[in-house]
């Protein structure tokens, strides 16, 4: 089944769960900082729904990672696969 995200947003899932996972934390301890399921943080670590602005800064925060980090990596990523597909 092809995801209905873009490859640029599979990055950007990769990111937010290594960043998790780097962090020691669980989904289930990230959703209680933000107050939220457990299912809200599987949900979008999974590709099932997409995180807003106003949600990726909150969740970078409750993980602990600078956002800009995060932007930054993805970025990039993005730069490299264009320039691979000039090639």
């Amino acid at each position: 089944m092809k995801s209905a995200f873009s490859d640029e947003y599979e990055t950007f899932r990769c990111y937010m769960i290594a960043a998790r996972k780097e962090a020691q934390l669980t989904q289930e301890s990230v959703a209680k900082s933000l107050k939220k399921p457990q299912s809200f943080v599987a949900k979008y670590e999974n590709g099932e729904r997409r995180l807003d602005v106003i949600e990726f800064l909150l969740v970078a925060h409750a993980i602990g990672v600078d956002p800009c980090d995060i932007i930054r990596g993805i970025s990039q990523k993005i730069s490299e696969a264009s320039c691979d597909s000039k090639i």
